[in-house]
């Protein structure tokens, strides 16, 4: 069982998924420059947060034009397993693999804090296990990070349960005052209507070991080895 870690030029929590999913989870991991053109050989994508070709342009803009981006498409329509962590969920959204796109926060500021997410859905191999209802503690760090779409976009990401995590507060309500960015419907997380490819804003990679502050990071690595060995069974 080997997940590819994309890196590309100015990814900086490359290192965190890595370390979590090698030294934390105990699968195996590579790192995959973003040059490569294929990846025959892996069982799981992760594409992390950084500031990939440092986003001068639009966030993950310039990262989905990389070659590792048609073999991320390839492996993601075979139906493996792809998150995308923060930028990583922008380069999905840029890459028109989930829909709708990122603005900035609505507060214009940089968001750095703990929230807390709300579970949605749990058919993606990332959330198995991880039932409707459940609240998470999750890191964010963001400029870019205010979900949008139209509202016919919305309505049918909640119609077909691709909304997989919202920001609520530690009661698990949904409320103005527990989105840290503004995001469209408290929206913190959504997965491709085959629910295979799951994009967050929020860092599980950052928060998969108490000593982080919090380990319900690891239920998403978990959720994905479980995910993948029945697949193998």
């Amino acid at each position: 069982m080997k997940t590819a870690v994309l890196v590309f030029p100015g990814s900086n929590c490359d290192h965190d998924a890595y370390h979590a999913l090698k030294h934390v989870v105990g699968v195996d991991a590579e790192f995959v420059w973003h040059k490569r053109s294929s990846l025959e050989g892996f069982d799981a994508v992760v594409i992390p947060g950084g500031f990939t070709y440092g986003d001068y342009l639009r966030t993950g803009a310039m990262a989905n034009l990389s070659p590792v981006m048609g073999a991320v498409r390839r492996f993601a329509e075979g139906g493996g397993p792809v998150i995308g962590i923060c930028n990583g969920f922008q380069i999905l959204l840029e890459a028109g693999l989930l829909p709708g796109a990122m603005i900035v926060n609505e507060s214009l500021r940089f968001v750095c804090d703990y929230v807390h997410l709300l579970a949605g859905a749990d058919r993606t191999p990332f959330t198995r296990g991880i039932a409707e209802g459940t609240i998470l503690k999750v890191p964010v760090a963001h400029y870019q990070g205010n979900y949008y779409a139209d509202e016919r976009t919305l309505s049918s990401l909640e119609e077909r349960g691709q909304v997989v995590f919202r920001y609520c507060d530690p009661e698990g309500n949904v409320t103005k005052a527990a989105n840290p960015n503004g995001s469209a419907r408290n929206i913190a997380g959504i997965c491709n209507e085959g629910g295979n490819v799951l994009g967050m804003m929020p860092h599980p990679e950052r928060c998969a070991e108490e000593a982080m502050g919090s380990a319900d990071g690891r239920r998403l690595f978990d959720a994905m080895v479980a995910w993948l060995g029945e697949r193998r069974a």
